[in-house]
């Protein structure tokens, strides 16, 4: 019987893209079909997104975080890549988005945080370094919050203390980041002294994909009655999103050229580059006013957009940035 759960974990995680598509699905469907659902599913929203970050940070040994420190040019490569490449491509569509304020509000916001947790997956299935960027992982997000408001003023002006609450942002940052990442380093530290803290440890890292897959359907199932009459608004945003993914694949290669990275590390940063942080950033849009309501389906159409970019990714990567053999491509003899 032990084999059974373990076997269609080993399934998920094999079919993980497939999986994440049907849960994003079954979310719109259950969003048509019970609309009323949408505010409870809304309140789940915290929840199953922060015991998703706790499963993706207790899978980044402390120690390799100070190691990862140690690697300046992937690190290097990834800060200039999503905050200086990515608020510069954004700034030359910014002109061209819709006058809406709340699409407005809602493109920012999503495209100008990187990705922390199924980058890494996409990243892996094409041959990119999933390790370090899962070491890079805190470092993502601690400066996402620390630049994002910095960001959105330099964009949107004055206009910014009308429509945008400090306090949701210090919420969100310490019940998604501060307590899962906390408690993921205590986790840790049990399962280095106890066999009981291993067990845990090990149980809790199986459950990777189906987190994502209950965060994929509660955000899109909570999100899709908000739709209404504002579909053409939404949807006026999708050519950017796609514009966005093709820009940061030669953006992301030219950066991995620059710092003169290795395939894996090149082909991540290429991922990190592209994939937006639209979960950890919709608990942050749902507490503007009901005025831009419309932001958090703004942001919640990007992830259905970019998880299909992800698929073309996976197989369009690695002929982008193709493999080359370097001294640490050389296989070492028995």
């Amino acid at each position: 019987m032990s084999q059974g759960p373990q076997g269609l974990v080993a399934r998920m995680e094999q079919h993980q893209v497939a999986v994440y598509l049907a849960a994003m699905a079954a979310g719109g469907l259950l969003g048509w079909l019970a609309p009323a659902a949408g505010p409870g599913l809304e309140h789940a929203i915290n929840p199953v997104l922060g015991a998703l970050l706790f499963v993706t940070f207790l899978q980044v040994p402390a120690a390799d975080l100070v190691r990862s420190m140690r690697d300046g040019r992937f690190l290097s490569a990834a800060l200039v890549v999503n905050f200086v490449i990515v608020p510069l491509v954004v700034a030359a569509m910014f002109t061209f988005l819709p006058t809406d304020q709340a699409v407005r509000v809602g493109v920012l916001l999503v495209l100008l945080c990187p990705c922390v947790d199924y980058v890494i997956v996409f990243s892996g299935l094409a041959g990119g370094s999933s390790r370090r960027l899962l070491a890079a992982t805190p470092m993502l997000l601690v400066a996402q919050m620390l630049l994002l408001p910095g960001f959105l003023y330099l964009f949107m002006g004055s206009e910014l203390a009308d429509i945008v609450e400090v306090g949701p942002f210090l919420e969100a940052f310490v019940v998604l980041i501060v307590i899962p990442l906390a408690l993921a380093w205590v986790v840790q530290a049990w399962a280095a002294r106890r066999p009981a803290g291993q067990q845990v440890s090990d149980a809790a890292t199986t459950t990777m994909v189906p987190l994502m897959a209950a965060t994929l359907l509660t955000v899109v199932a909570s999100q899709v009655p908000k739709l209404g009459d504002s579909l053409t608004d939404v949807a006026a945003a999708v050519p950017f999103y796609v514009a966005f993914l093709v820009v940061m694949a030669f953006a992301g290669k030219a950066v991995a050229r620059l710092f003169c990275l290795d395939t894996g590390a090149g082909r991540a940063i290429v991922f990190t580059g592209a994939t937006r942080n639209s979960l950890v950033v919709l608990p942050l849009v749902l507490a503007l006013p009901d005025a831009l309501a419309v932001a958090a389906v703004v942001v919640v159409t990007q992830t259905l957009v970019e998880v299909l970019g992800m698929v073309a990714y996976v197989r369009l990567i690695p002929r982008l940035v193709p493999a080359v053999q370097s001294a640490e491509d050389v296989p070492v003899a028995p």
